[in-house]
């Protein structure tokens, strides 16, 4: 049984993943961490986690993994003396994502707190990068925006069927903006309204365009021939879930019908234990609570575009679960193990 303890408990992730792990055959949270909650029992402040007799620490104890759920900037910090000291660790916060630490201070305002650990670390959407996250003892956990829309492009990219221009819209439940206390996240202003935000760049644009830069066909080909995204996120008034809609060109002589790209997308998929193809267009309700990811692929014939929908739960699939389902794939468990529970419906 692997001890495994988590830092910063008390955000969104932190508390999800705590439930996960809960009924995981073959780890045992036996240690968590909370800056604002620390000296309180786990239980004290999230009543639904009374299973576990835990006390909040300032730190964490004695553990053979760690999660780190902390903002970014801080969790690299907290996270740099557990990898030097061989502790695995999958990060879920932006900290470890970008490959570039100039890119990251762009995008983040910041320095890098460990850019010598950035070569290490395994971008972590592990239907992709499998072998990769096997091999790494640091995982950069996708952000929950860019793993909708990349499980939803990646097998149209790599079977070099769209062109590069691609615009991708996503509607996130409010979950997606953690605990914080801010008035956009207010019920009466999020209720019963959508709107959308970070249109002059989204933090989470930067990892889409390079993840899907690096699985384009020809990688090395120069900068006007590379993916140019779109990316618009918008504010559902949901807890949870996340639906993105990407759009793309289809390439000359590529699928000339939804059902040729719904074979191709079937058989790139194919074995995978969380990724569904669905013949209708999904909905978050049919994902919530759950690890899996419902992908629905159709072309447009009057405009030559590849549609494609994904559905995902943004605190299971785009978070926790995915952390989890990467931790087992690093110890070599099935992936699968603590994350087999239908979602909850209705």
């Amino acid at each position: 049984m692997v001890r495994v303890g988590i830092i910063n408990v008390t955000g969104y992730a932190g508390a999800e993943l705590a439930r996960l792990l809960y009924v995981h055959p073959e780890a045992r949270l036996v240690s968590v961490s909370g800056r604002s909650a620390a000296g309180k029992g786990l239980a004290e402040v999230f009543p639904h986690l009374a299973c576990y007799d835990l006390t909040i620490g300032e730190e964490l104890g004695d553990v053979e993994f760690a999660f780190s759920a902390l903002p970014h900037a801080a969790s690299a910090e907290a996270v740099a003396p557990l990898v030097r000291a061989g502790v695995p660790v999958v990060d879920i916060s932006a900290d470890f994502r970008l490959r570039d630490p100039q890119e990251y201070a762009q995008w983040y305002g910041l320095n890098h707190p460990a850019p010598e650990l950035l070569s290490r670390a395994a971008y972590g959407l592990t239907e992709l990068n499998r072998e990769a996250v096997r091999s790494s003892r640091l995982i950069a956990n996708p952000g929950c925006y860019p793993e909708s829309a990349l499980l939803a492009l990646a097998p149209a990219v790599k079977e070099g069927i769209i062109g590069p221009d691609v615009i991708i819209d996503s509607k996130s439940g409010v979950s997606g903006a953690g605990r914080t206390v801010d008035l956009a996240y207010h019920f009466a202003e999020a209720n019963e309204s959508v709107s959308a935000y970070g249109l002059s760049g989204h933090r989470h644009l930067p990892e889409i365009v390079q993840e899907l830069t690096a699985m384009w066909p020809g990688a090395g080909i120069p900068e006007a021939s590379r993916p140019k995204v779109t990316f618009t996120p918008h504010l559902i008034p949901m807890t949870r879930g996340i639906l993105s809609t990407c759009y793309a060109p289809l390439a000359t002589g590529a699928v000339s019908s939804s059902e040729e790209a719904r074979d191709l997308y079937r058989e790139f998929y194919k074995g995978e234990p969380f990724v569904r193809l669905v013949d209708l267009p999904p909905a978050t309700k049919q994902v919530s609570g759950s690890n899996v990811c419902l992908v629905h692929p159709t072309v447009d014939p009057r405009t030559e575009r590849l549609i494609v929908v994904s559905a995902i739960d943004n605190l299971v699939k785009g978070a926790a679960g995915q952390a989890i389902q990467n931790m087992n794939a690093m110890l070599g468990l099935p992936e699968t193990a603590g994350l087999e529970s239908p979602a909850v419906y209705p």
